[in-house]
């Protein structure tokens, strides 16, 4: 078969063994037959947002009441896969996987989305990585140190997060179109590991991010059965779990069970996400403006309705309900990271308490406290919650009801300078920043840039009477540039691109509508 793929940008060494003729026949394959499909489901996604914007608030489906009335399950978890308490995220950089691996959880999430800047580099040793992970003969040398890394003998499972529809990967296309980074990531990772993944009694395991509806859910069983047939694999062999983390998505989780029932294992929480989310689809609705970023927390009760409905349908359908990340970040001062961990203890009880089968860290530090908290609270032997309903019933009212709370100055300036810092490492190459004591990535960010957007579309008042508008968000904007420079330092700064990252977040906060993704906006630059 004539390879008809093109690259725009020169494959490294490393690069051209995971791109090696056979896996290029197969993605390009995968494309021919798909591209078209997700197309039109990213403009059913603009036709659905126009609907909202005119109106037609998100609800349950009366197409589908059939599906959630009817009895079914899903394809059976795997044993290796039953106890799934605590997982780590992380970018698919080598040390930071190596790290992970090795950390005491059950599984390693390398993330090829939010934590993960998409430039041609980062892409190609991302896949060469993962590679080196699954067949575990992975390891790393610090050039300064030399201190050596490699993996433990028993490391934790691996698990792939491909990039959201809404990406392209701009760097390969097939006559003249780019393909969707999706299918790219989800390719080239099945392709090369599968075999190797079945001698260690695993499987191509997948996280699929920012589904926005079952029809997504459909195109992705399509996908998986076609790539599991191409390469002669039984059904069900590739399991995936998604995360839940747009509010469309939200009122038709069992019908994105029932679409991937063969080879789905679990949803899960997707807070920060969906937060962003619940702002950008609500966009045209000034009474569901949300305060303060910090105020926003899952006992809010929009969101403790959302982890509550999808425990429910998790567990009805034989379903994990996994729980959210923790983004904090353990400090060196005793006194800080005394209390870091309280707020990562009430977290996770919280979801423990709301019925939750595992959740998320983002910091190996944070393995051991974590994993103390569900021994405490887990029977003996109990390794998940899957008998756990509650009989506490969601109406689309309650997901939709948002939440109320001060709105200040302190937190506008905050998020400024979230924003600033993050876009800069981003289009620097770095998906995934500590900033203010908390791992900052795509997700993270989008909240603080949509909040400044949506703020300034409903003129908000503030706690000290001032509205927030153009003018105001302007000036905050040049002062607050000012003490970012200041915190970094003059020579970090200017060798920077703080200037471009200004220029970036000033166009998608002063946009007339809010901009569906900053990374699309940003990847431009890269």
């Amino acid at each position: 078969m004539k390879i008809i793929l093109n690259f725009s940008k020169e494959i490294s060494s490393s690069g051209s063994e995971v791109f090696s003729e056979n896996a290029l026949n197969f993605l390009e394959k995968v494309h021919l037959k798909f591209n078209d499909r997700i197309d039109q489901l990213i403009e059913d996604r603009v036709e659905y947002q126009n609907k909202v914007n005119e109106g037609v608030l998100p609800s349950f489906d009366p197409q589908t009441e059939d599906i959630r009335n009817s009895e079914w399950t899903v394809r059976p978890i795997p044993n290796n896969l039953k106890d799934r308490r605590v997982e780590i995220t992380g970018p698919v950089d080598r040390k930071m996987i190596i790290n992970a691996l090795n950390s005491n959880v059950n599984v390693f999430m390398a993330d090829f989305e939010d934590s993960l800047s998409p430039t041609w580099e980062n892409i190609q040793n991302g896949f060469v990585n993962m590679r080196d992970a699954a067949h575990r003969t992975i390891s790393f040398q610090h050039r300064v140190t030399l201190k050596k890394y490699s993996l433990r003998s028993n490391p934790a499972i691996l698990m792939c997060r491909v990039r959201g529809l809404h990406l392209k990967e701009k760097h390969i296309s097939c006559n003249g179109v780019s393909l969707y980074g999706a299918l790219v990531d989800f390719v080239m990772y099945l392709y090369h590991n599968h075999e190797a993944l079945e001698k260690f009694g695993l499987g191509p395991y997948f996280y699929i991010p920012k589904l926005q509806s079952y029809n997504e859910a459909k195109l992705w069983n399509d996908i998986i059965s076609f790539c599991e047939d191409e390469i002669r694999l039984k059904r069900g062999t590739v399991r995936v779990t998604c995360l839940i983390e747009t509010l469309p998505a939200v009122f038709q989780m069992e019908e994105i069970l029932y679409y991937l029932k063969d080879h789905i294992i679990g949803l899960n929480c997707g807070r920060w996400d969906y937060i962003f989310s619940f702002i950008k689809t609500l966009q045209s609705y000034p009474e569901k403006l949300l305060p303060d970023r910090n105020i926003i927390t899952m006992k809010q009760p929009f969101l403790t309705s959302y982890s509550t409905l999808l425990v429910n349908t998790c567990h009805k359908r034989g379903a994990f309900a996994m729980g959210g990340m923790a983004a904090f970040v353990p400090s060196k001062n005793h006194d800080e990271n005394r209390k870091i961990l309280q707020k990562v203890n009430e977290d996770k009880l919280f979801e423990i308490n709301n019925g939750h089968d595992g959740t998320w860290i983002a910091h190996p530090g944070l393995a051991d406290y974590v994993n103390e908290i569900f021994k405490d609270k887990f029977d003996t032997f109990q390794t998940n919650q899957l008998d756990f309903i509650s009989d506490k019933k969601i109406t689309a009212e309650q997901l939709l009801q948002g939440c109320h709370g001060v709105s200040s100055e302190g937190c506008l300036r905050s998020n400024i300078r979230i924003s600033l810092k993050y876009i800069e490492a981003w289009v620097s190459g770095l998906g995934c920043v500590s900033i203010y004591g908390l791992m900052e990535d795509a997700a993270t960010a989008e909240i603080s840039r949509t909040s400044i957007w949506q703020w300034i579309k409903h003129k908000n008042k503030l706690d000290n009477g001032k509205i927030v508008d153009e003018k105001l968000f302007r000036a905050c904007l040049e002062e607050e540039l000012l003490n970012v420079k200041n915190e970094v330092g003059i020579e970090t700064f200017e060798n920077g691109k703080f200037d471009l990252s200004k220029s970036i977040f000033e166009q998608i906060t002063l946009s007339e509508n809010a901009e569906e993704f900053l990374t699309t906006k940003a990847y431009e630059e890269l």
